[in-house]
């Protein structure tokens, strides 16, 4: 490659993220690593500092509009715009662990054992009790290089750009966009790989709505890449019960017990109540609810 032109591209999307992206960018000055990188930054429209945060850590910026904006859209916008063959993705309010975490998240994919990667988020003392449990469910500390199977997750995740071109994030997904490519790679008789050791810090600070309709777009999805789960009103108590009984075990654990019992009890009946209505109702979004469920970060009303 030229000098100009990076070997990785970090892509990042944000609306409204100044809160902890200076915080990701200055863990992102901190890699150790060899290749060249760029930072491209995705928005949709920030009206914070987002955008001056951005120009001082010298991200190339492209825009997205309102009423274009979707998951998937916005991440092929990322990545048409980027320059490099590594497409790396992490969210603004992640922030990377360690100065080994982008040359961990990579080498399966320069070692040609993988062409998707993701790796592993834990919580912030911000975060959820719940969300933190779930966190390790799905990203626990023991890699698999490559793993059986097509979870991803691209709040920390890399891919190669030869197998994002080869289909691209469906911009028409509700959530998932990233579970939505990779099972088509993985049919193709592609790789992916969970790093444990390219950890972030995935900081949720949702309110039970925004909660509640993260879930529910995410289900909208799930239902047509996994059609064999369904979830009806039974699963969603016994779900719904098993999630709180063993939150509360955890939290008891810590003698935590009283400090997290409606927090518990609050973000597992936001999570399995949205999932629930996403299983069961219409899949067609009006322009209201795009908005609703895409776009506006603190317009909560379902």
């Amino acid at each position: 490659m030229t000098k100009n032109t990076p070997d990785i591209s970090i892509v990042y999307r944000a609306l409204n993220e100044e809160k902890w992206f200076r915080d990701s960018l200055v863990a992102l000055q901190a890699q150790v690593l060899d290749e060249s990188v760029e930072i491209v930054l995705v928005d949709s429209g920030s009206t914070d500092f987002t955008l001056n945060i951005a120009k001082e850590f010298e991200c190339r910026i492209t825009h997205i509009k309102k009423a274009d904006f979707s998951f998937g859209r916005s991440l092929n916008q990322g990545c048409d715009h980027a320059r490099g063959n590594i497409l790396v993705f992490i969210s603004a309010h992640c922030i990377p662990d360690n100065p080994n975490w982008l040359k961990n998240l990579i080498a399966p994919i320069q070692n040609r054992q993988a062409v998707y990667t993701y790796g592993r988020q834990i919580g912030h003392d911000l975060s959820a009790f719940s969300e933190k449990q779930i966190f390790s469910k799905y990203f626990p500390n023991r890699s698999a290089i490559p793993q059986d199977g097509f979870f991803c997750n691209n709040a920390n995740s890399a891919i190669t750009r030869e197998a994002w071109r080869k289909y691209k994030f469906d911009e028409l997904v509700t959530g998932l966009e990233d579970m939505v490519l990779a099972k088509q790679l993985y049919a193709d008789g592609e790789k992916i790989a969970y790093v444990a050791e390219a950890t972030v810090i995935h900081i949720h600070e949702e309110t039970r709505e925004q909660t509640k309709n993260r879930y529910y777009r995410e289900a909208l999805t799930l239902r047509d890449i996994m059609p064999e789960v369904q979830i009806n009103f039974s699963d969603f108590i016994r779900y719904l019960s098993a999630g709180i009984l063993l939150d509360f075990s955890v939290a008891l654990e810590k003698n935590k017990f009283w400090a997290y019992f409606w927090s518990i009890v609050r973000f597992r009946h936001a999570q399995y109540w949205g999932t629930y209505k996403g299983h069961h109702e219409s899949k067609k979004l009006s322009q209201e609810q795009k908005e609703r469920y895409y776009y506006p970060k603190n317009n909560d009303k379902p």
